[in-house]
């Protein structure tokens, strides 16, 4: 009997935590809460919701670490629009443990940028047109160095996400992007010495902004499809490179 009352407590807690923490969101949500709000008083919340004040605290911590809200002492708690890079993080250190999560991030990056796409084609304003044509500009100028030429591929791609206007596919693919530029940055580095792939980086993202520009979101989509083919296909063709290097070193070590 004794034993078991630890784990009733310990349940009995993790509830109440649970119930704080979907009732603050759900105020969030609703919009009956919203950026620079004042939350009640914790010792209000705590009677409220019928919890201790302890778990309280606890629940608003948990809030403040994703940055929901800001706990000010001798002000309160004060409601916060969340900062995507600390989403950014939280993805970071949940996936980086996950089997292949390069790839897996590629699969969602694709899903965002396809309908991103289409989206900017219907969207994209005058001053979206221009941060696509100077990121196209900046690929062509960094085309010889691994670096800053994939920061520059990624900021072409982050930018037709941009133009998409769409909250949600902004902040999806913000949340992603520390782990996007690794694989950006890795890409580079192994592919840059492929034949034809200088061609490939400027002309084809040439092509994607053409058809932004011209509006015509079957053609943008088919080209980001080709775009992400093609990329795959000079990954390919630069691990065969990498082995067959490999390969030969040995033969003349041997």
């Amino acid at each position: 009997m004794t034993t078991d009352k630890p784990v009733r407590r310990e349940g009995q807690e993790h509830g109440a935590h649970s119930r704080v923490v979907a009732f603050l969101r759900d105020q969030l949500l609703s919009g009956k809460l919203k950026a620079g709000d004042l939350l009640l008083p914790e010792r209000d919340l705590a009677a409220q919701l019928n919890v201790s004040r302890p778990i309280i605290r606890e629940a608003l911590r948990s809030l403040a670490m994703i940055g929901a809200v800001e706990i000010r002492h001798g002000v309160g708690t004060v409601v916060k629009r969340p900062d995507v890079s600390a989403l950014g993080d939280v993805f970071s250190f949940m996936l980086a443990h996950q089997p292949d999560v390069v790839g897996d991030i590629m699969e969602a990056r694709k899903a965002i940028e396809h309908h991103a796409i289409r989206l900017a084609c219907q969207r994209a304003t005058d001053a979206d047109l221009a941060r696509l044509t100077d990121a196209l500009g900046r690929i062509i100028d960094t085309i010889h160095d691994a670096e800053q030429g994939g920061a520059a591929d990624f900021g072409f791609h982050e930018a037709i996400v941009q133009a998409s206007h769409s909250p949600t596919l902004i902040t999806l693919y913000a949340s992603i992007s520390q782990l996007m530029m690794r694989s950006h940055l890795e890409r580079r580095e192994k592919i840059i010495q492929i034949e034809g792939i200088e061609e490939f980086l400027v002309d084809h993202h040439r092509l994607i902004l053409d058809a932004i520009v011209a509006r015509d979101r079957v053609a943008a989509d088919n080209l980001l499809e080709k775009h992400f083919q093609i990329g795959a296909d000079f990954r390919r063709r630069a691990s065969l490179r990498a082995v067959g290097s490999a390969h030969s070193n040995q033969l003349q070590q041997n």
